[in-house]
């Protein structure tokens, strides 16, 4: 798995400031086939949506998965799925 990029927009409205953040995960595998990268997905999604995770500052309002992105990679012989999540947070 492989954190990737992050883009952070501001979700501030007259009640409170906020942001939503866009994540990329990757799962990466050398094995040939999708039915081992897409079980780790699976894992990963199941993991982060509607979390209740603690954070060092603001509150988590919501996870949600937005799409995912599977292809080959390494010559063909290994699998690669970006998932993508929004996360809600408020200060």
């Amino acid at each position: 798995m492989l954190i990737g990029p992050e883009d952070v927009r501001d979700a501030s409205d007259k009640t409170a400031h906020g942001a939503e953040h866009r994540l990329v995960i990757s799962v990466v595998t050398d094995e040939a086939g999708f039915q081992a990268a897409k079980a780790v997905a699976v894992a990963v999604s199941d993991a982060l949506v509607d979390a209740e995770m603690v954070l060092t500052r603001g509150v988590l309002v919501s996870m949600a998965f937005l799409r995912a992105v599977a292809r080959r990679v390494s010559n063909g012989s290994g699998r690669r799925i970006d998932l993508t999540f929004r996360a809600r947070v408020e200060d």
